[in-house]
């Protein structure tokens, strides 16, 4: 585990509220099942669902472009300032005085971005749901094609986050979010087509990986990415053994030979 990320995913553990899966034995269908299982040997297990889904929404907009140890003492300051357990904390945002927030939020990075998104957003929770706890009826009891319609109609809200929402809030299964970690490993790994975007990898893992294992799949899949398969130096450039997938992967755009990296989607047809 990377060293400068915290010991746990903020996204999951104890405090989920349930919906833990234990992977079977059985032989795995298809390669990204069995990326997955073997993802399983190497990190921790997490729980899914439970969680408020406005502040679900809120800690996931924190994260957007950067890191869970930039993001969580942000979504700390902010409970400690706006939160409480007698608190909507979507009146309480709507009603905050901008500059303000953003400067609670300010270690998250993009903070003035981040802090009208979510003054906006807690506005409109407020106007069609009547505040946090009929956002979470909605976001929990709702079919989810129309959760995830309705999420990505929010402004500053794009397919991962809603998709973060559905799994955690929701803790709907089937759901694999899909990050610049997630992009970039299964293309790499030839899962994914080289120029999929993130819808279209999504798409190719909800079909190749069983519902139950997709939110576990999700968190591991960021930890591995950060862990071995980096952006810019993968463990596998210098050491192909040194890679706990070496025996899956494709090595999309990844050049040991001349010790070149590039995207997949740029990687040389062979």
């Amino acid at each position: 585990m990377s060293e400068d990320e915290p010991p746990e995913n903020i996204s999951g553990g104890p405090g989920g509220g349930g919906l833990a899966e234990e992977f079977d034995e059985r032989e795995a269908e298809t390669r990204a099942e069995a990326v997955v299982d073997r993802l399983g040997e190497l990190y921790w297990q997490k729980t899914y669902g439970g969680q408020d889904a406005f502040e679900c929404l809120v800690r996931t907009i924190l994260s957007q472009n950067t890191s869970d140890k930039a993001s969580q003492p942000a979504h700390d300051a902010l409970l400690s300032r706006y939160g409480g357990a007698d608190t909507d904390l979507a009146v309480a945002l709507a009603g905050s005085d901008q500059p303000t927030l953003a400067e609670t939020i300010q270690s998250a990075g993009l903070y003035n971005q981040k802090s009208k998104t979510m003054t906006t957003i807690a506005e409109r929770v407020i106007e069609e749901y009547g505040g946090a706890d009929g956002f979470d009826e909605f976001v929990t009891g709702e079919d989810p094609a129309t959760v995830r319609e309705t999420l990505l109609d929010f402004s500053g809200v794009g397919p991962k986050t809603a998709d973060c929402v559905l799994l955690f809030s929701g803790g709907r299964a089937g759901v694999f979010p899909v990050d610049t970690h997630v992009h970039r490993i299964y293309r790499r790994l030839g899962i994914a087509p080289a120029d999929a975007d993130h819808e279209a990898v999504r798409a190719v893992l909800e079909e190749q990986v069983p519902a139950e294992k997709c939110g576990f799949g999700h968190t591991a899949s960021i930890q591995f990415g950060r862990d071995y398969c980096t952006a810019r130096k993968p463990a596998c450039l210098d050491d192909p053994d040194a890679c706990p997938m070496a025996d899956y992967c494709e090595q999309v755009g990844v050049y040991p030979e001349t010790g070149e990296v590039v995207d997949p989607a740029d990687a040389t047809a062979e």
